[in-house]
């Protein structure tokens, strides 16, 4: 393996772990909106601050998310984040352990 196979595997591995870190982050933000929590709580401002970005990108597509009063908008992030992992992070790796 040459040192640029190691540079993208690691690369890959680190990216990974964002997309596992976000997940969480995605299902916690999910949770907390059924409980309807205090706007003002730290945690929960910041929960919503990390998702807003996502959320924002399905608004854009403008992809109805909201059936019976239950948005699964996370749901649609979810998959899609599953997706890159095992897909886009998939040819990456498959592509540095060709070179």
């Amino acid at each position: 393996m040459t040192i640029l196979s190691h540079f993208i595997i690691s690369v890959v591995d680190i990216l990974e772990i964002v997309i596992r870190a976000y997940t969480f982050i995605i299902i916690a933000a999910a949770l907390v909106s059924w409980v309807r929590p205090d706007p003002f709580n730290p945690i929960v401002q910041l929960l919503y601050r990390l998702t807003a970005p996502a959320y924002g990108l399905i608004k854009k597509l403008k992809i109805p998310t909201v059936f019976g009063g239950i948005d699964i908008a996370p749901i649609i992030i979810l998959l899609a984040l599953e997706f890159i992992n095992r897909f886009v992070l998939g040819l990456l790796r498959g592509f540095a352990y060709q070179i």
